[in-house]
């Protein structure tokens, strides 16, 4: 099968190459071709990678919408127009929203309501390329919670240097859900989804959600560190949360998604335990330290 990434430089399109002998690949960077330039002669499928995620340092918001709505529509229109069969779009769940806290998990099924830039651009464009999709060219968007693994970076890599660095943290008793995805399983789902041509939306996640309190605790185990986990109190939570409230929910927050319909409809199982993926996550960490 011939398949064409873009943004095959990035965490998952690099996971996504390490194993893909199946597929005969053909890499394309949108930061230096055009994409009125990209040769779709012989492509079976386009896997679309390419994207402005969350940037730590703000961007505007045009560009959200330039890169992750617009760019992504001008690649599906092309490679429909040159006649590829199948088109997988890489979202995310956060164009469901923020936070699961007290309500029930988001599912394939469920209501959107993206409240930042890069929600609300990736949900438009899911939006626009659906309304290319039809018999001769199928549409497949994969909505996916955080993604960790050998090479991660931001959130999930400075909880692996806080879990190696300080023996005391104010994360236990947490009773929250948040979903993950080991970046072994999400690729593993990608691969099937285009070796199966299927079309529609589909959800990436580990087997179960876990608590703050349950991930800091696996990180450890994995690390050999002993560590004690202190349950903060819920006045100093509720104060905290007024000083910044972002941090609070990330933290002690609920974003939980069901993927069940999905490993159901396309007969998945992801490969991968959590503990796997969190094992092989924290070994390369302690190799890029040196530890």
């Amino acid at each position: 099968m011939n398949l064409l990434i873009t943004g095959s430089s990035g965490f998952v399109g690099t996971n996504f190459i390490k194993g893909a002998s199946a597929f005969n690949i053909k890499e394309v960077d949108l930061l230096t071709q055009k994409v009125a330039d990209i040769d779709f002669m012989g492509v079976d499928s386009v896997l679309h990678l390419a994207a402005l995620v969350h940037q730590m340092k703000g961007a505007p918001e045009e560009l959200y919408f330039k890169v992750n709505r617009d760019l992504a529509y001008e690649v599906a229109k092309k490679a429909k127009d040159d006649g590829v069969k199948q088109f997988v779009f890489m979202s995310t769940a956060k164009v469901f929203g923020e936070s699961t806290t007290g309500k029930p998990a988001w599912d394939e099924n469920s209501d959107c309501n993206p409240i930042d830039p890069y929600g609300k651009s990736k949900y438009e464009a899911e939006k626009l390329l659906f309304h290319l999709h039809d018999e001769n060219f199928r549409v497949a968007v994969v909505r996916s919670p955080l993604v960790y693994g050998a090479g991660v970076k931001a959130n999930m890599y400075n909880l692996v240097k806080l879990v190696n660095q300080v023996p005391i943290l104010p994360l236990g008793g947490g009773s929250n859900n948040r979903s993950i995805v080991y970046v072994g399983n999400l690729v593993a789902l990608l691969k099937h989804i285009i070796q199966t041509q299927a079309t529609g939306i589909f959800i990436a996640g580990d087997k179960k959600p876990l608590s703050t309190t349950q991930l800091v605790q696996l990180v450890a185990q994995a690390s050999k560190k002993k560590i004690r986990l202190i349950k903060i109190p819920n006045f100093i939570l509720n104060i905290a949360k007024k000083i910044n409230p972002s941090i609070v929910d990330r933290l002690f927050g609920s974003l939980a998604i069901d993927n069940q319909s999905t490993n159901t409809q396309l007969g998945f199982i992801p490969p991968y335990s959590t503990e796997d993926g969190i094992c092989e996550m924290v070994e390369w960490y302690k190799k890029l330290n040196d530890l």
